[in-house]
């Protein structure tokens, strides 16, 4: 998206639409799940657990939206544009809301910007940013799950073929980002003939019509990712720090299913290969354009976790791990969205006031 869009916050009907989709998918998901289900039995199970573990698994998600703040912190701070730190922790928890709530995480960015720009950040700088961070993070992604993959060989025989068919997808559009990202980095202009000679072809086939608009949206952003391999050639250090803390972050995100493995009361397997496992399904489901990758994240879970857990405990962990990695940073970031928009709509109301009495007497002076 442009610079010019993102600033466009989501309406109303586009949010609760959002909701609504993902909630659709979320019930469907969980009357396939609790069909066959005991109740009872699960019930049981939760009943066992061992709540520190929970709670450690949630202040490990707080941790995973505190390391995008830091990042964001970072960057701005790098621009000239000094912002507080509870002020980058809301745009993180933005974030997080509108990319669970629509598909492919598309509404996140635009969100985020939304509100910096309410904050007095310019476009051109929130734009930056968190394209900066979006890169590093899909990066660190990939080659964390890389790395995990090529050391637990063992995973990709014992999972599903569902499961191993949703990896290769996940790689492969991962992949390909970090690639075209690197085209335009390196050959940004090359970049633009192939796609804009693309456009041309597909238009004299009749298949896309305004292709002005298109060039000028896929110029637009071609040119931010410019900018942002401008930032990241003259601040290598500052990319270092942001790259060590995305890992940090994302293993806060990957340890998430070693607590609720412990909440259990089960021991033998290493941290290293629960971490491995949940690199893997996560890489497995995010490319997927679904709000919250709803669906895929539990069914995937139960067909690679089960190798840790009884039969009887598989179905309540997804619950837990879900329940914290989701759901319970749902309702937070909501929270905090709902709080921030009326915050916003009080400063703008206070800013009215402010300005209606100079335009009174403005007037008053102009007619006697």
């Amino acid at each position: 998206m442009t610079a010019t869009e993102k600033q466009k916050p989501a309406s109303r009907k586009k949010i609760v639409g959002s909701l609504l989709f993902m909630g659709v998918i979320i019930a469907l998901t969980f009357y396939l799940l609790f069909k066959d289900q005991s109740p009872a039995a699960i019930f049981a199970a939760l009943r066992g657990v061992k709540l520190p573990f929970i709670l450690l698994g949630l202040l490990c998600m707080l941790g995973f939206v505190s390391c995008e703040a830091v990042n964001i912190h970072q960057i701005q701070k790098t621009l000239q544009t000094p912002v507080r730190f509870l002020k980058c922790l809301k745009y993180a928890f933005v974030g997080f809301f509108f990319s669970s709530i629509t598909p492919s995480a598309s509404g996140g960015q635009p969100a985020q910007v939304y509100y910096m720009k309410k904050d007095n950040i310019s476009i051109a700088s929130s734009t930056l940013t968190l394209l900066v961070v979006i890169v590093v993070y899909q990066l660190v992604m990939v080659l964390y799950a890389a790395g995990m993959l090529l050391s637990h060989l063992g995973f990709l025989a014992s999972s599903t073929p569902g499961l191993r068919i949703l990896m290769v997808y996940g790689f492969v559009v991962n992949i390909l980002l970090i690639g075209f990202i690197t085209a335009v980095i390196f050959h940004d202009r090359l970049v633009k003939r192939v796609l804009f000679g693309l456009l041309h072809l597909l238009h004299r086939i009749r298949l896309v019509k305004q292709v002005e608009k298109y060039e000028q949206s896929l110029g637009a952003m071609i040119d931010e990712y410019r900018e942002g391999a401008k930032f990241i050639r003259k601040n290598k250090l500052v990319i270092c720090k942001v790259f060590l803390a995305t890992v940090l972050q994302i293993t806060l995100l990957y340890l998430v299913p070693y607590f609720v493995y412990l909440a259990f009361g089960l021991s033998g397997t290493p941290l290293h290969t629960i971490l491995a496992t949940q690199s893997i399904l996560t890489i497995a489901v995010s490319s997927l354009p679904l709000p919250g990758a709803a669906g895929a994240s539990e069914g995937g879970f139960l067909s690679i976790f089960k190798l840790f857990f009884a039969p009887a405990l598989i179905l309540p962990a997804m619950l837990i791990w879900r329940g914290i990695s989701f759901y319970a940073l749902v309702l937070i970031s909501g929270a905090v969205c709902v709080v921030a928009q009326l915050r916003s709509g009080k400063r703008d109301q206070n800013k009215l006031r402010h300005h209606a009495p100079q335009t009174g007497a403005a007037l008053g002076s102009a007619h006697p």
